[in-house]
């Protein structure tokens, strides 16, 4: 398992003593994914925070009438999950899913838990985490509720531009909320323009 990617996304945030990081690399499971596998399901608990070594993985809701929304993507470097279900260890609203083939580093809830309990400084890591979630998030609402569908997808376009060649047509707009007919539009667009 190659475990230099996470323990540079750590250091970037806390420290490591040569002790803290073996704990830590022994807490860890690597898991390789399939492209369109779940790592979460809806309905089923989130027992693990995710860690992408190689792949792109997105989460999404599915509503009432069967349509999907992305909520976020994930590439190398990033974590993914439903975290209100890893949390409260209740049934995910969320699905995790591998948009390619995925490698993954897996770390239980427990295993966790007792890793902050032992090494208090990765309570800093994990909340350091946990915030910067929080104003992404903030700021896609944000986004959601004041801007144009044309000025979501540049913005898209500007902040994730290497995502882009990543991901299907459909996702991009499942993601901005629009049909994929409509990004195409916008897309038509934006290339007379230019």
């Amino acid at each position: 398992m190659d475990t230099e990617l996470i323990l540079k996304n750590v250091s970037r945030f806390i420290t490591l003593t040569d002790e803290e990081r073996d704990y830590f690399v022994s807490i860890m499971r690597p898991r390789t994914y399939r492209k369109r596998q779940y790592v979460v399901q809806a309905g089923d608990v989130c027992k693990y925070e995710n860690f992408v070594t190689k792949g792109c993985l997105r989460s999404y809701f599915v509503d009432d009438n069967g349509f999907e929304h992305i909520l976020q993507f994930a590439i190398e470097d990033w974590w993914i999950g439903d975290m209100a279900s890893f949390i409260t260890q209740t049934p995910a609203m969320l699905n995790v899913e591998a948009v390619e083939d995925t490698e993954l580093i897996q770390i239980l809830k427990a295993d966790l838990d007792a890793l902050f309990d032992k090494y208090p400084k990765f309570d800093r890591f994990y909340r350091e985490l946990i915030q910067k979630s929080m104003v992404t998030q903030q700021r896609r609402i944000l986004s959601n509720i004041s801007l144009t569908a044309e000025q979501r997808y540049l913005a898209f376009r500007n902040q994730y531009a290497f995502l882009e060649q990543r991901l299907p047509q459909n996702y991009i707009a499942s993601y901005l909320g629009i049909t994929p007919e409509f990004l195409s539009k916008i897309r038509k667009k934006i290339a007379t323009n230019s």
